[in-house]
């Protein structure tokens, strides 16, 4: 499973991406269960939460949602720390 998540918004603005490559991980199921849930959670449009505060784009197998801070999912949240925390930057 590809996973991408790209971190726009906050108080200085600066954009991270980072991408996450499943197939060799021993916690893929985990990972994929939190995939699935934070995509079911999100929005199909740019959502827009409070100023400053941050906007995600998460894209897991060509599926984009959006979601920002402060309305994340727990699902949502540990997924996106999880790939900018261990993903490949973009």
């Amino acid at each position: 499973m590809q996973i991408q998540v790209t971190r726009t918004g906050g108080f200085a603005g600066r954009t991270l991406r980072a991408e996450l490559d499943t197939d060799e991980r021993a916690d893929a199921p985990h990972v994929h269960a939190l995939a699935r849930e934070a995509v079911a959670g999100g929005l199909r449009a740019p959502s827009y939460g409070v100023p400053d505060g941050f906007h995600y784009e998460i894209t897991v197998d060509g599926r984009t949602v959006h979601c920002a801070d402060p309305a994340l999912t727990d699902a949502q949240r540990e997924l996106v720390s999880l790939v900018l925390r261990e993903g490949r930057p973009q």
